[in-house]
This record gives structure tokens, sequence and C-alpha cells, in this order.
């Protein structure tokens, strides 16, 4: 398939995407108002339109690997783009996110956002949230489910490195929850920018659980060489190789 084919369907695509979001929210508002879990099967109606439509439009398709938790636990995943949000929130049943406190002021985004447990929290105020969380699971009053967590804080493009932001270390140490580690090597068709979205397999793995307990520095470590070097072998699947780096 020509590189402008595939252009124009990633486009087509893209504009569905954002046509699906109004259309699946508007429809799930009501029950979404209505309790929390009216909220949550909306989310997972998008995240499966988008997923099946990916199949299709682009020819980009969709591989699990590992066991997905259903449990309390914190799931520290690689970012690389929109489509690993939707794709790890629809894997597991009760997924929220740390949000960028403005956008719970965002049509529908913000509405779903809260009524699914997301915590919002303002640009440097990351500690407070902490805090935050802390308190409320220790007071019974935080949502049950499973916190989703980008330790890099960004989404980043194959081959490229970020550090690992020792937030992630601090939930770890104050939630006192196993956290999940979920490589991907999804960037490799998804790129951080741009229109053109590439057909192959994205896979992602889901990872064996670290138990609560470690040094931050310790759990740093592991938690950072288990995402990367399984990530670097996804991304090698799928065609990309990476320049030698010093991390």
């Amino acid at each position: 398939m020509s590189y402008a084919v595939q252009w124009v369907r990633s486009l087509i695509f893209n504009a569905s995407m954002y046509v699906a979001m109004l259309v699946i929210g508007v429809a799930y508002l009501p029950a979404a108002i209505a309790s929390r879990r009216g909220a949550i099967a909306g989310c997972h109606m998008y995240c499966r339109w988008v997923i099946w439509s990916a199949s299709w439009m682009i020819g980009l398709k969709v591989e699990i690997r590992g066991e997905p938790p259903t449990d309390e636990v914190m799931v520290a995943a690689k970012h690389q783009s929109f489509f690993d949000v939707l794709v790890i929130y629809g894997a597991i049943p009760r997924g929220k996110f740390i949000m960028k406190s403005i956008l719970k002021y965002a049509p529908i985004i913000g509405q779903f956002g809260l009524r699914i447990g997301c915590i919002p929290v303002q640009r440097g105020k990351r500690g407070q949230a902490i805090k935050r969380m802390v308190a409320d699971v220790q007071a019974g009053r935080a949502l049950p489910g499973q916190l989703i967590i980008y330790p890099q804080g960004t989404r980043t493009a194959p081959g490229d490195y970020r550090p690992y932001k020792i937030g992630t270390g601090a939930l770890y140490r104050e939630l006192g929850q196993p956290v999940v580690p979920v490589a991907t090597n999804v960037g490799v068709f998804w790129p951080k920018r741009g229109v053109l979205r590439k057909p192959g397999i994205a896979v992602f793995e889901f990872l064996p659980r670290i138990a609560p307990g470690l040094p931050v520095d310790e759990f740093m470590t592991r938690l950072e060489a288990d995402i990367e070097k399984t990530s670097n072998r996804l991304n090698a699947e799928a065609g990309f190789h990476a320049l030698p780096s010093d991390h």
C-alpha cells in the first residue's frame, strides 16, 4: 500500500476517533451521571470501538500478552501514544489516572475522568496529589481500581530515553500496592507526532508484578529495567532497532 493511501486512511481514522468520542460520550452521559459503573462502561465502549476500527481502517491490530490485573494495583506503563492509553484502560476492569487539573473542565473527557476515579492535579503539585491519594486509601474513600501511571511522565518515542520520575517510587512506597509494569511497541506504528498510522501488530505485555516493600531505589531500578528491556525486545519484533545507548 502506498504512503499516500495509508496517510489518507490515517487521516480518516484520526477524525473518526473524535467523532466516536463525541457520540459515545453523549450516549453514555446519563449512565455516567447515574453511576461510576455507567462511566466505566462508556469508556470501555470507546476503547473497544477505537481498537476495532484501527484494525480495519489502518491495519493496526492489538496483541495483549501476560495477565492484565483485576485487583488493587498500580499499573506502570510505557507511554508512546494515545493508543496505549486506550488499550491498557480497555484491558483492565476499573482503571483510573492522575490527570491534569485543567482536563476536568474539558467536555466529555473531564466528566468521565472524574466519574471513573481519576485524580486531578495541578502542574507542579503532584506531591499534594500523592498525599491526597494516600489519605483517601487509608480512610477508605478512594474508589477501587487500578491506578495507571506513566513513570517517564510523557510520551516517549521508540529509541528515545527519558528518565523515570521518582514520583512513581513515592506512590509505590506510600500506597503499599503491587505494581504491574507494562511494556509496548505501539510507538513503532503510532508516532508521537503526525497523521500517519502504520499497519502492524501493536503488542502490550503485562509483566510480572513487583511486590510492595522494596526500597524505593531498588524498586525504580527494577521497574525501569523490566519496562525498557521488554519494550526494546517488542520494538525489535516490530522491525525497529534502536542505536546503542548508555541507559
